[in-house]
């Protein structure tokens, strides 16, 4: 299927590695070009020769509104305009409420929330002047089912759903569709290092019998970037093998 997005533009953050890297590959695939950020210049150098399609590398930390602002400030520097911005980062430490102080709750909540909250100010008012443009945010499953480990991302990363789905009904009439993926468990890094290297024991609460590829994740947030989901938006699509047990 044809996705209609050749020629267009996008940005997507923590793109070096893991499901941002798939989602920016499935974009560059579509013709899309694309600027990607990470905080290590190798890596994100390596990420460049990954992806192709003359996609540009920017070395950038989302983890703060201001590095998440700047990123955006970047990718439209070089690429003239933005389209499409995939809001990305990494997770906070894992964690209980009894494990967790009070003071680690900021950073988690500008690594999740504020980051998303940035990116999209500094890109969605010319998405709004030009009557087109896609947000794709990646969070986590943990939204609907929250991780009983993961305190910290289930807490920031509600409060993006939350402000994405505000924006969203705010900028339809701007032919602007907002959006978020919620991924389960999927074959990265970060998984990995929460199940000690062992994908297989990842794997054993997942009606799918294994956990995701990046690649097919990439594919999803692809299509929601495409002419075809224009009249999708406020939606948080789980993507996670059957896992989610609940009926909404």
């Amino acid at each position: 299927m044809d996705l209609g997005i050749s020629g267009r533009t996008a940005a997507v953050a923590a793109a070096s590695s893991g499901l941002g890297l798939a989602s920016a590959v499935a974009l560059a695939n579509e013709g899309v070009h694309v600027a990607i950020c990470g905080r290590d210049k190798g890596r994100v150098d390596d990420a460049i020769a990954t992806i192709g399609h003359g996609a540009v590398g920017i070395v950038a930390d989302v983890s703060s509104p201001e590095g998440a602002t700047g990123f955006i400030g970047g990718a439209t520097e070089a690429l003239g305009h933005l389209d499409i911005v995939v809001p990305n980062a990494g997770g906070p430490p894992p964690g209980t409420f009894a494990s967790t102080p009070v003071d680690a709750y900021p950073e988690a909540l500008d690594l999740n929330l504020m980051s998303v909250v940035a990116m999209c100010k500094a890109a969605v008012p010319s998405m709004q002047e030009r009557k087109w443009g896609r947000v794709v945010a990646i969070t986590s499953i943990s939204v609907r089912q929250p991780i009983g480990t993961l305190i910290l991302s289930n807490t920031a990363r509600a409060g993006a759903t939350a402000f994405l789905k505000t924006l969203a009904r705010e900028v339809a009439g701007d032919g602007v569709t907002v959006n978020s993926v919620q991924p389960g468990l999927h074959a990265t890094n970060r998984l990995l290092s929460l199940h000690g290297g062992n994908a297989e024991a990842a794997a054993a609460g997942i009606p799918a019998g294994v956990v995701g590829d990046p690649a097919d994740f990439g594919q999803i947030v692809a299509f929601l970037c495409s002419v075809h989901a224009r009249f999708v938006t406020g939606v948080a699509v789980n993507v996670d093998g059957g896992a989610y047990a609940g009926l909404q």
